[in-house]
């Protein structure tokens, strides 16, 4: 398992609780991970490094958390050992490198998704924000953890946060605003078949309300009770199995977890952006509810067998997840500072505390290594459950400074 994140925490432990799975191993991994799997003290963007570390372990499987390891080429190296691999080749992976080739790609497959411009330059920029109008979107096109969108009914700020991403040397879409809730859709693949997930919620807004700037998300929830009963089949048609299909046209299969951001407009399901692995945290409430072997899944999709596969068997109920963040997160989130009754936390039925952002300091106390520190995951007979029996675990976990958003899953409706 391959990341440090609250994503990877998720799947290790989801992985350590298939009976096939004889053993996991984390690179590098985090203290939560400890507890279900062997850490390794390897860097996750060297390709190389960790295609050594698989085949020193004889792994059967490797997947890839993260974006950014995806980017640089670690799946590539993986497979060049013969050993399989669950995530996007450098040159697939572009999908969520670079949202203007998505936008292309989206394009040629006649995939539904907002108008855009991309542009190099500042003028190019403020026409592109007159000719779309308020409120104003704002993308950076390279990867950005998250926090490279800007949606803004101020100008200034629209414009700022275009001269940040030209200053770090990468392109700028100026995309039309795409009404309507937004909805989260996985799908495994091995590049020919896809294997829809459940549909799933995230709030991307530090703020109840959704106020504040954007985040990596604050929590998330899952299934949507509101949305429409053929979106997964609306989706797989016109989003998911024609960009598999394009992908594959180039030459780039696209093998993995391809994550599409929907809108749900008036006008019908659009795709904000592509992600290329498990977005975080709507990883926790899905993996919270699968009950297939998730080993089997993805060792079967990274085989290229992903038509052999039964279709996916879930939990009853539903599945909240509430991230608690460090002090002064996103912009510049606090470190260090001591952790306090995960145990208490983990100790509640159907509660799971999803390590994100934390270590062990040189006293070997828990402490916050990163902006999202936990994602404390529930599971109950609905969301309303779900959501209870999550925030009743929380109130056990205090770190100095730390906030979490009170309203996720509490108004369920989009």
């Amino acid at each position: 398992m391959i990341g440090s994140g609250g994503r990877e925490h998720a799947l290790a432990l989801a992985l350590s609780q298939d009976p096939s799975v004889a053993a996991v191993h984390a690179a590098p991994g985090n203290p939560g991970m400890a507890e279900v799997a062997r850490l390794h003290d390897v860097d996750p963007l060297v390709p190389e490094a960790v295609a050594s570390l698989a085949a020193s372990l004889e792994a059967d499987l490797v997947v890839v958390g993260p974006e950014a390891p995806l980017v640089a080429g670690v799946a590539d190296a993986v497979r060049a050992r013969g050993i399989a691999c669950f995530g996007p080749s450098r040159e697939a992976a572009r999908i969520e490198g670079s949202k203007a080739f998505a936008k292309e790609v989206m394009a040629a497959a006649e995939v539904p998704t907002g108008l855009a411009r991309i542009c190099a330059t500042a003028a190019e920029v403020a026409d592109a924000l007159d000719s779309f109008g308020t409120p104003y979107v704002v993308k950076d096109d390279g990867l950005a953890a998250g926090k490279g969108v800007v949606v803004t009914t101020d100008r200034s700020a629209a414009l700022e946060h275009a001269a940040e991403c030209h200053r770090a040397g990468d392109l700028v879409l100026v995309e039309e605003f795409l009404d309507g809730p937004e909805v989260s859709l996985f799908a495994i693949t091995d590049g020919t078949t896809v294997v829809p997930l459940l549909p799933a919620q995230d709030y991307k807004r530090s703020g109840d309300g959704d106020t504040g700037p954007n985040t990596g998300g604050m929590g998330a929830y899952a299934p949507l009770p509101w949305a429409p009963h053929d979106l997964v089949k609306q989706a797989c048609e016109r989003v998911l199995q024609p960009t598999v299909d394009e992908m594959a046209r180039r030459g780039t299969p696209f093998q993995g977890l391809l994550y599409a951001g929907l809108a749900l407009t008036g006008r019908g399901a659009k795709v904000v952006e592509f992600n290329a692995r498990f977005g975080d945290p709507e990883t926790q409430p899905l993996l919270a509810l699968l009950e297939s072997p998730l080993g089997v899944v993805l060792l079967t999709a990274a085989q290229g067998r992903a038509d052999e596969l039964a279709p996916l068997r879930w939990r009853d109920g539903a599945a909240v997840a509430v991230v608690v963040a460090a002090a002064s997160y996103p912009t510049s989130p606090r470190t260090g500072d001591v952790v306090r009754g995960v145990e208490t936390a983990a100790a509640h039925d159907d509660v799971a505390v999803i390590h994100a952002g934390t270590a062990r300091d040189a006293e070997h106390r828990l402490v916050t290594a990163g902006g999202r520190v936990l994602a404390v995951t529930a599971v109950g007979n609905d969301v309303a459950a779900a959501r209870k029996r999550a925030y009743e675990a929380v109130a056990h976990i205090e770190i100095d400074g730390a906030f979490h958003r009170t309203d996720i899953a509490a108004h369920v409706g989009g």
